[in-house]
């Protein structure tokens, strides 16, 4: 038996409770493992609070994320002991994900721990970090680099926020970051964000050409925010979309492209190649160390999972959730 967060939904509504299940119950795949950390990310929130469509097969287990020890790999590419880790892949909307004590999970999914980093500390970065880090090599590709202006990072108080403001701010970045809860000023600038704005300058319906602010920007938001942040970044400039806190929608125009040359460059973090996600974590390795894990991110037990998901989807959690699994 093991323990897991179980969503269903029946004819009696939409269920999510911690729960024992037996072994049996895994999918059968190749690779089984016991989980020692996974993450509350926005979309397991999601996931969690049915508040999102995001739960597309029943019963399911969420948790988007896991860092774990391989028990029996029957495809030969993991050997028992090894450490794993998994983002994405569609795990925890239509595959058991890591919210749970054992996983089960193909090894084509999944990656050696990166060298460097403790199980703890590579699910304190997780997929908001790994996300944070694909947008910012966006940034790198499209040529916006620090010497270029300032790069705004909507969302900063979230996971993927918390992360762009600090790699951007290690990397020499100047950082403007945008928020709805000024109290966290503090923490921002302690993450390196030379400046604060309020989220409202962006949130509300805005002209679809605007003065040039930003040399470009790190968004999880979508919506006007998006639309706002495009209408405002620099010619040549570029904008790296990971996100809709805000929206699914765009309200934008044509115009910042075909008249400024902006770039909005969409990140997706569920499906990407192995080879990418490995150049990611290596990356990762590279920009933060210890103390940046500690100060963003905050440690839950599985028994407190199922309240601080209706907690985040409140807006009242600050950088990123580490759940200590077993």
């Amino acid at each position: 038996m093991f323990k897991a967060i179980l969503i269903n939904k029946d004819d009696d509504g939409y269920k999510a409770g911690l729960t024992e299940l037996d072994t049996s119950a895994l999918p059968e795949v190749d690779t089984q493992i016991d989980v020692s950390y996974s993450t509350l990310n926005y979309k397991d929130g999601l996931a969690i609070t049915g508040k999102g469509p995001v739960v597309r097969r029943f019963p399911m287990v969420p948790g988007i994320d896991l860092v774990g020890t391989v028990t029996q790999c029957s495809s030969g590419e993991f050997t028992p002991g090894q450490q794993v880790l998994l983002n994405g892949f569609g795990v925890g909307e239509v595959h058991w994900g890591g919210l749970a004590e054992k996983a089960s999970l193909k090894s084509d999914w999944l990656i050696p721990l990166p060298e460097g980093f403790s199980p703890e500390q590579a699910m304190a970065i997780g997929t908001a970090g790994y996300t944070a880090m694909l947008c910012v090599m966006a940034l790198e590709k499209n040529g916006v680099t620090p010497d270029k202006g300032e790069v705004l990072v909507t969302g900063a108080n979230g996971g993927v926020g918390s992360y762009a403001v600090r790699i951007l701010a290690k990397l020499g970045y100047t950082v403007v970051a945008s928020t709805g809860r000024p109290q966290e000023a503090d923490y921002l600038k302690q993450l390196g964000a030379a400046s604060i704005i309020d989220r409202a300058e962006l949130s509300e319906p805005g002209k679809p050409f605007q003065k040039e602010r930003w040399a470009g920007a790190v968004d999880s938001v979508g919506s006007h925010t998006l639309a706002n942040v495009l209408a405002s970044t620099c010619y040549g400039g570029t904008v790296a979309a990971c996100g809709l806190a805000q929206g699914a929608d765009l309200p934008a125009s044509v115009m910042p492209f075909i008249l400024r040359g902006v770039t909005l460059a969409g990140i997706d973090s569920v499906m990407r190649p192995k080879a990418d996600r490995i150049e990611v974590w290596q990356r990762l390795g590279e920009i933060l160390d210890a103390s940046d894990t500690d100060q963003i991110g905050q440690q839950i037990t599985l028994d407190e999972v199922i309240e601080t998901a209706n907690k985040l989807m409140a807006g009242e959690v600050r950088g990123r959730v580490l759940v200590k699994v077993s």
